[in-house]
């Protein structure tokens, strides 16, 4: 199996590890050749510390199937598999797939990471859209199994559930989305969770370090190994219908409270930022990402060494 990456930024040079740990060739394309070098060595960094945390065993075999391209033809004229990571802008990726479709076999399978677009909008125009739908992962993807498969009405099932198993191939853990909605699932719980946390900031609850350490020493700890929905069903003697009994009150309440609060004021990005940058400055970002990365693959191995309860 041939896959292209069609922008070689933070996520894109994360899919390429993901393809070639799953035994397949990747075309790395980028139209800037700076953004491009710069990812091979983030790859080259980035496969001997998943090799120590036990995520892969041979980074050099991973590393020899990722093939730097210089050209948009010969990164997609003849793969099954096209992953788009440019910016979020509807007509960038509008342009990108129209040329794509014209250069690319007539049975390669148009992908897209956004974050929130439907794919209606993105691929709408295209003669062979029925090929087309998002795969949204979660960043890092080489790290993160999450992958939201959302189709459009026009997307065939062939292409979805190819689509699908590519995606356990290369070790991930692929969602469909049944219907199209904007942000998909997994950004729109994030996105929640950010426009209470704001809230609470701005209206003087909470500090952001405080907020930060119930998620990390509380939910997160819990969530990291079974969602909301099986943590409610197991924090209640009956089960979840016993506990929506007994809080369903409480939930719908708060949830009141959430839907009518006044919106977040714009000044939260400044009082965020002053109090993230005094805990790591702008010079420090890419050391902390460094050590996000880390600490997920030592979760990642954690979880791989764990049995699912079933």
């Amino acid at each position: 199996m041939k896959t292209a990456i069609l922008g070689s930024g933070l996520i894109g040079r994360s899919w390429a590890i993901v393809f070639a740990r799953g035994g397949h060739e990747v075309m790395l394309w980028d139209q800037d050749p700076q953004q491009l070098s710069r990812a091979l060595s983030h790859i080259a960094q980035t496969l001997p510390d998943m090799a120590e945390a036990g995520l892969i065993k041979s980074p050099d075999q991973i590393r020899g199937k990722i093939h730097a391209v210089q050209s948009l033809k010969e990164a997609i004229s003849a793969v099954d598999f096209i992953q788009e990571n440019i910016l979020e802008q509807v007509e960038a990726k509008q342009r990108l797939f129209s040329e794509a479709e014209s250069l690319a076999p007539a049975d390669a399978i148009f992908l897209s990471s956004t974050s929130a677009i439907m794919p209606s909008v993105i691929f709408g125009a295209l003669k062979t859209r029925q090929r087309c739908l998002v795969a949204h992962p979660l960043n890092p993807p080489h790290l993160a199994p999450i992958v939201e498969l959302c189709g459009a009405p026009f997307t065939s099932s062939e292409a979805l559930e190819k689509t699908r198993s590519l995606m356990m191939s290369c070790e991930m853990s692929p969602i469909v989305i049944k219907r199209e909605i904007e942000g998909f699932v997994l950004n729109r719980l994030q996105l929640a969770v950010l426009n209470e946390a704001f809230r609470l900031i701005s209206e003087g609850y909470v500090t952001a370090s405080d907020l930060d350490k119930t998620m990390t020493e509380g939910l997160a700890l819990r969530w990291s190994f079974m969602g909301p929905i099986e943590t409610i069903d197991l924090n209640a003697p009956g089960g979840v219908a016993d506990y929506v009994q007994r809080y369903g009150p409480m939930i719908r309440r708060i949830g009141d409270s959430q839907g009518t609060a006044k919106p977040w004021p714009d000044t939260v990005a400044k009082t965020l930022a002053a109090e993230r940058r005094a805990l790591v400055p702008s010079d420090k970002l890419d050391d902390a990402t460094t050590w996000r990365d880390r600490r997920m693959m030592a979760l990642a191995a954690h979880k791989r060494s764990q049995q699912k309860f079933r």
